[in-house]
């Protein structure tokens, strides 16, 4: 099938949903400090091997990682069937490098897809382009525990990327064919360099992968990382800002797509231990309500750790924004982008339902008194309510109070507010729309 017949996946449901799960997992929950540990400390694979001969994740339930997911709001997870140490989770056909063959001695991905299956999330698979421990990869100076070995070249002595891409594709077309429909495909990365030195699309052989992607799975969701044209036809359906909120909603050649900011709940994704740098609850709700206000969603990560459990800082921010979503859901699914003529106050983000003709305004400081909505706001709202507990907001303020702050009703829309905020992290107020 030549490549410009190859066709996009179907996004409705993705822009629909906004919020997912990743879930980073593999031998480096061991050490726990970093999922790029055996980079950072350059391990060679004689002594990473350790880990592999201790894997073993008794209390793994995948049904209380489903649980933990689904209550937090969560509609779709990413799972780690591969990182960049190479580990795989599943029990692949083409290695001996996975859990199996660990003291776990079990398939760690199919029990996992079932149980979140259960709890109405899509599948989804990060799968790494990058391996470090495959016999045929070929060492490069950028990235990896030996890229400064000075026996590098001897190293590479016998290795052939291409054989190495051979494995690469039958692993995923293993995933795509033993595991049902797989909604989200997430290839992790290319490191293209002028001089050759670096990783892209010739390694992979991602105008042949992509083919084969496509073949299997023709509503699959792809990422952007798989260093394919920007405007090849079906090359990527996401866009994936890491670890850094856009300014505004993407755009390529100015027009908007769809994307998806990927962001931990500290500074690393796999299991840290000692990693103090916890975002709070409240600022997690901002970054989500940010991203839908945008025109994006968010995939937010959990390390587990190495007995297969979410630990007790994970679980608790998951909570916390369940609670949140409970009674605000209705202001980020099926939402997006407010309409440019309803500008956004002051220390607000702004989302737009457009099947219910609602748009939500999220409070992130709270104000004396008075909320001021210009522009079409003025004529354009019909009621307006708290969305966590369907109280009024009267519309509208007092002769005494306009006369001060010079405010004309003709063209601003005034909220009086309680001087006490409601009892959630964030508050948000519902218009209807006429």
């Amino acid at each position: 099938m030549p490549s410009t017949q190859l066709k996009n996946g179907d996004t409705s449901w993705f822009v629909h949903d906004r919020f997912g799960l990743f879930i980073h997992w593999g031998l480096y929950a061991l050490p726990a400090r970093h999922e790029w540990v055996k980079h950072h400390e350059r391990i060679p694979d004689e002594r990473y091997d350790l880990y592999f001969r201790h894997f073993d994740p008794d209390l793994y339930d995948p049904a209380e990682w489903a649980a933990a997911a689904a209550g937090a709001g969560m509609k779709y997870f990413v799972v780690t069937t591969k990182h960049h140490e190479g580990f795989c989770l599943w029990d692949s056909k083409h290695t001996d490098y996975k859990a199996t063959r660990t003291p776990c001695g079990r398939d760690l991905l199919k029990p996992m897809v079932e149980a979140f299956r259960e709890r109405g999330l899509r599948t989804g698979f990060y799968h790494s382009l990058i391996d470090w421990h495959h016999h045929q990869y070929i060492i490069d100076p950028h990235i990896g525990p030996l890229r400064d070995h000075p026996d590098r070249e001897r190293l590479n002595q016998g290795r052939s990327q291409a054989k190495y891409a051979e494995y690469l594709h039958a692993q995923v077309r293993e995933l795509l064919s033993d595991f049902g429909t797989v909604d989200i495909l997430w290839f992790d990365f290319s490191y293209p360099k002028p001089d050759g030195s670096g990783k892209g699309r010739d390694d992979w052989q991602s105008e042949e992968l992509l083919r084969l992607v496509r073949r299997l799975q023709p509503d699959i969701l792809l990422d952007d990382r798989l260093d394919l044209p920007v405007d090849m036809p079906g090359a990527w359906d996401i866009k994936t800002p890491e670890q850094a909120q856009p300014r505004e909603g993407i755009t390529v050649d100015g027009k908007p797509v769809v994307w998806e900011a990927c962001q931990t709940f500290s500074g690393s994704w796999g299991y840290f231990r000692d990693e103090t740098t916890w975002r709070g609850v409240d600022e997690l709700i901002r970054t989500l309500i940010d991203c839908v206000s945008k025109g994006g969603n968010l995939l937010l990560n959990v390390g587990p750790t190495g007995r297969g459990e979410f630990d007790a800082r994970a679980l608790d921010r998951l909570r916390g924004i369940g609670a949140w979503m409970k009674r605000h859901g209705r202001a980020i699914y099926g939402c997006t982008q407010a309409p440019s003529e309803f500008p956004t106050p002051q220390d607000c983000r702004l989302t737009y339902n457009p099947d219910s003709n609602r748009i939500y305004v999220h409070m992130f400081a709270w104000p004396y008194k008075h909320l001021h909505l210009d522009g079409a706001f003025s004529d354009r709202v019909e009621y307006a309510q708290f969305l966590n507990d369907a109280s009024e907001v009267r519309m509208g303020m007092d002769s005494w109070h306009a006369n001060q702050l010079a405010t004309d009703p003709r063209k601003t829309l005034t909220l009086t507010l309680p001087l006490v905020p409601p009892d959630v992290p964030i508050p948000v107020v519902e218009l209807f729309l006429k």
